[in-house]
């Protein structure tokens, strides 16, 4: 009986021994599985480099950054004198007095002569980051600026041209409070404008108007233009943003110092970036009013009354399409980016002028829609081209800035 019990003892114990050898071959598992990621990772690390920037990048870089004028020294300047005045042809020279602030003297001319000349001082990072000055002085001429008439029922064949010399010197300061959403901005600027007969192949508007019937015909104006902004904007960039908004009020004072030809002006802001598939698409929607007033008995010269038509308002009008004491903008754009630096946009847009505000409304809007290709860096477009169709034709759009 003893034999047994010790053969049983001594079964039992191999029994249980037998059974826990293959738990006991698995222990080394955990460890080779760790041993193999270790290798793994070892292997990664031989093979991990910088990342290297494509030959198409390079080029792209350059090319956002010569556009914008971002370059030191000279770089192209692509802004016209005034919309209107066909292709313009430009350059500038950039002389930096700090890592950040420059001074920047540029001059252009475009395809129907119209002329621009400015400096311009720039101090980007004033108030710990928090604020900008911009200073221009210059002078700018316009010789064949399109008017219709006065508004939103005016016809493209009764277009007349008019034009202007203007010498201008301004002061424009920005800042951020709280950096990242209210933004409050103020400016003064002393400016004279003096229109003239207009050239080119349409008729003059003088050969219409006198002076008792179209305010500011054949004067001589001088202002001093004060304005103040007030607004949220969380956007990435005035320049290029596919997230983000701005709301924000500007109120304008353009005081005669003759007291005949004064007047306010109040614009209303709103625009909204939606961005859906981690911003691959991007619905951005941009609204704009502006109304004017006067005190006592003076008139709004025609050429400062608001105005819809552009590459940048109605895009499928020509420029200066519609004018009248007060104006209404809406526009919607459906973004695609395709690579970092080029989006396309199909867009729409629509939009009225009205002599009292009262008549801004959407029952008789004029309207337009397009397609779009944007060449960008990550905060600015520098170059623009679309295509819009309106009620009067298609429009071809070549600019170097967004439209909202």
């Amino acid at each position: 009986m003893r034999t047994f019990g010790v053969l049983s003892m001594s079964a039992v114990v191999a029994l249980t021994a037998g059974a826990a050898s293959p738990l006991l071959a698995q222990e080394p598992e955990p460890a080779t599985r760790q041993l193999a990621i270790e290798q793994a990772q070892a292997e990664k690390t031989r093979t991990l480099h910088p990342y290297e920037v494509s030959t198409a990048e390079r080029v792209m870089g350059k090319v956002s950054s010569i556009l914008s004028g971002t370059t030191k020294k000279w770089h192209p300047f692509f802004d016209s004198a005034y919309a209107g005045g066909g292709f313009t042809f430009g350059a500038g020279y950039a002389h930096y007095l700090s890592p950040y602030s420059f001074v920047d003297m540029r001059a252009s001319i475009t395809a129907a002569g119209y002329k621009r000349a400015e400096a311009e001082f720039v101090a980007p990072r004033l108030f710990h980051r928090r604020g900008s000055l911009s200073l221009v002085g210059g002078w700018r001429e316009a010789t064949q600026v399109a008017f219709y008439g006065l508004g939103i029922d005016t016809t493209k064949d009764r277009r007349l041209n008019y034009s202007f010399q203007q010498p201008y010197a301004s002061g424009l300061l920005t800042v951020r409070p709280t950096r990242r959403l209210l933004l409050l901005r103020g400016g003064l600027e002393l400016t004279q404008w003096k229109e003239q007969p207009g050239e080119g192949t349409f008729p003059s508007v003088d050969t219409v108007f006198t002076r008792g019937t179209l305010p500011g015909l054949g004067q001589t104006v001088n202002y001093v233009h004060s304005q103040a902004t007030a607004g949220f904007d969380w956007r990435t960039s005035p320049g290029y943003s596919r997230r983000g908004g701005f709301y924000g009020v500007t109120f304008h004072d353009y005081h005669d110092r003759d007291e005949a030809s004064g007047f306010q002006q109040v614009d209303y802001e709103a625009i909204q970036h939606f961005p859906i598939l981690r911003e691959a698409w991007v619905i951005s929607l941009h609204g704009l009013a502006a109304t004017t007033s006067t005190d006592g008995e003076q008139r709004i010269p025609f050429f400062m009354l608001p105005s819809l038509g552009s590459g940048s308002t109605l895009r499928g009008y020509s420029s200066w399409r519609f004018r009248d004491r007060n104006s209404l903008l809406l526009q919607a754009e459906w973004r695609i980016m395709v690579n970092r630096f080029f989006d396309t946009a199909v867009f729409y847009d629509a939009g009225t002028v009205a002599d009292r505000t009262a008549d801004l409304n959407l029952d008789d809007l004029k309207s337009d829609y397009g397609i779009g290709a944007r060449f960008h860096g990550p905060f600015n477009t520098p170059l623009r081209v679309e295509l819009a169709k309106g009620n009067e034709g298609l429009r071809f759009v070549f600019t170097t800035s967004p439209v909202f």
